[in-house]
């Protein structure tokens, strides 16, 4: 491979929406719902091979509409180049309806009458951007007509002429051929001399052709699998890698052998299927991590069955696509993992490393405006409406909204119940800062949840970027029974959490009946690891430097990936605060703070009382929050 080059790879083609059915074992007719994932064979493999660790670019069109910018932005997360990733503004995105009724059935539906990636046009790029890849990938379906066809080939010419390997993957789809009525896109194989002749027109020009025995059928000309491959090779000088499904895959360099017998086949560990959609291009992210490296056979071939058989035990497949870090462990304890989606640690692994949304939380000031009880006592004792409430989250918003104009380059964030807050959510909610949101019941012992124990049900209607919070008062000296009660249901969330894709923050405080004991904290993180538990973040109050420094041992020993700790308050005077965060100097495990009451809990009060306006108690609380947070910039 060139070593000149910025980007590893350049996808173009498909890039589309994939709406996943969620019942598994339905027909497509009788699905209720549905799961919004990036979709498209190019797409797919352009953000794959991006959450591998490559640097990967996509060069498609999206329309000028929420599912073309969602495209976009979910190539963006994985750092995947969209700079010519084009908007057309008079075309829509394409979609596609998905179902999983059996390990061998998989209805889908292709909404792609003239969709966007489909009018990709040499217009939209120029041979230094060819040019600055080591590798041009282009799937099969950008040939089916004659306008991506000459894009498809303007591409390939500026490749030729600027040292940029060519690859082609086959992705023969016969109702993108016309070849079927337009409702059935679960045919993978229709013969037809016209798509043979257009395939062997462009089979000369690719350094790496991969396919299935069927797309090479259809490339080659021949339902026989070794006459098709060597009329291949008649056309093509090609690295070919054939996959062979459950099998594993060969890659044949030179002469074709006479017999499939003497294929050099490389297996994978064979999984239980769920899902075999998007497992080709799983695989074919897996192997260009290792072609373009410049690794053996072997090793691309390991990595792309490991990514394969990852994405059929899953459900849907860009999110599926494995991480770097997740690969590797799966690639070094496959044999002792016949069932991926069931080994915790390997889930554990590709929740932390691709589900979460991708920010650097290091500096949060946030505003912690979740109270219920609290609130609603308060309101009682001022002989107000506790409707009220509702209109004084809206005014805390504004109150945020006003301080971080003051607060520098410190992040930010909110606490925010949705009992009197939802209207306060709604207006937070795609500006993309920290968002916690709470669902114990207020000061349950043992803990419950608000809604009743169906968590997971709750939680399907939560926006993805809201931040599970939930505080336990737990102790380790508590008796057994309370124990139980409170790890039962902890664990049930942490459970409901890791479907969901929502990351968990478990805020720890002292029972009210037992003395102040800082071994509380300590013991307590490292019972609910022992347990499994594995939050993403940890709400703790201020501890003493030594109770830090064993934290951040505890943390970085059970789980690397946790996000960190936030702060509380617990009501403290802003001069004790200030002592708190001032201990926490040194220590990276503490990324800021979470505190409420010490900022809004007197004016609050004035407000519901009448005794201040609206701007009266913004300008208060914003008064105090920028104290706080130059206590925070200050414990250095």
């Amino acid at each position: 491979m060139p070593s000149d080059k910025t980007l590893d790879l350049i996808c173009l083609g498909r890039a589309a929406v994939d709406i996943y059915s969620e019942q598994i074992g339905s027909r497509l007719e009788d699905v209720t719902s549905f799961a919004k994932y990036l979709g498209g064979s190019s797409g797919n493999i352009a953000y794959g091979t991006a959450r591998l660790g490559l640097k990967s670019a996509m060069l498609t069109r999206v329309g000028n509409e929420h599912m073309g910018r969602f495209v976009k932005e979910e190539l963006e997360r994985v750092g995947c180049d969209t700079s010519h990733v084009v908007t057309d503004s008079e075309r829509l995105t394409g979609l596609v309806l998905l179902g999983i009724k059996d390990s061998d059935t998989f209805p889908l539906i292709f909404y792609r009458n003239d969709c966007a990636d489909m009018a990709v046009s040499p217009e939209d790029f120029d041979a230094d951007f060819i040019g600055s890849a080591k590798a041009l990938v282009i799937t099969g379906t950008h040939f089916s007509t004659d306008g991506t066809y000459a894009a498809s080939k303007k591409a390939i010419e500026y490749a030729k002429a600027n040292d940029t390997k060519c690859v082609l993957d086959i992705d023969y789809r016969p109702v993108l051929w016309g070849l079927t009525n337009p409702g059935d896109g679960e045919t993978r194989f229709i013969s037809n001399d016209q798509v043979t002749t257009h395939l062997q027109g462009i089979l000369g020009d690719f350094d790496l052709i991969v396919g299935t025995e069927e797309e090479v059928h259809i490339a080659g000309g021949s339902t026989d699998t070794i006459t098709a491959l060597k009329k291949i090779r008649e056309l093509s000088n090609a690295t070919i890698v054939l996959k062979l499904g459950a099998l594993g895959c060969t890659v044949l360099e030179g002469d074709i052998p006479a017999s499939e017998d003497d294929f050099d086949v490389f297996t994978g560990v064979r999984v239980d299927v769920m899902n075999v959609l998007g497992a080709g291009d799983a695989f074919m992210s897996g192997f260009l991590r290792g072609w373009i490296r410049g690794e053996s056979p072997k090793q691309c071939c390991a990595y792309a069955n490991a990514c394969g058989a990852l994405v059929v035990s899953r459900h849907g497949c860009a999110p599926a696509i494995p991480s770097a870090e997740e690969l590797d462990y799966y690639l070094e304890h496959a044999e002792g993992i016949p069932r991926p989606d069931l080994d915790d640690e390997l889930n554990h692994l590709h929740r932390v490393t691709t589900e979460r949304l991708p920010y650097d939380w290091q500096d949060l000031c946030i505003f912690a405006f979740d109270h219920r009880k609290q609130l609603f006592d308060m309101a009682t004792e001022e002989g107000t409406d506790p409707e009220r409430i509702k209109t004084l989250k809206r005014l805390l918003v504004q109150a945020l909204n006003k301080g971080i104009k003051e607060i520098g380059d410190s992040q930010y964030g909110v606490l925010i119940d949705d009992t009197y807050g939802q209207d306060a959510l709604n207006d937070v909610t795609g500006r993309n800062m920290w968002i916690g949101r709470p669902v114990e019941f207020p000061s349950s012992r043992p803990i419950e949840l608000e809604g009743g124990r169906s968590i997971g049900s709750r939680l399907k209607t939560w926006p993805k970027e809201h931040i599970i919070k939930c505080l336990v008062f737990y102790s380790h000296k508590d008796t057994p029974e309370m124990l139980a009660a409170q790890e039962r249901q902890v664990i049930e969330l942490y459970k409901a959490a890791c479907v969901s894709g929502h990351e968990l923050l478990l805020e720890i405080i002292s029972p009210r009946d037992q003395a102040p004991d800082d071994t509380v904290y300590t013991e307590s993180l490292k019972r609910f690891y022992d347990l499994g538990v594995r939050p993403d973040w940890w709400k703790l109050p201020p501890q003493t430097p030594s109770n830090w420094q064993q934290i951040t041992d505890i943390v970085n020993t059970n789980d690397p990936h946790c996000r960190g700790v936030v702060m509380l308050g617990l009501d403290a005077p802003l001069d004790e605060l200030k002592q708190g965060f001032a201990n926490s100097a040194g220590f990276d495990i503490v990324k800021g703070f979470a505190v409420g009451r010490s900022i809004f809990g007197v004016p609050s009060r004035e407000w519901l009382g009448g005794r201040f306006d609206d701007e009266q108690l913004i300008n208060a609380c914003v008064s105090n929050y920028l104290e706080l947070v130059s206590y925070w910039k200050d414990r250095h």
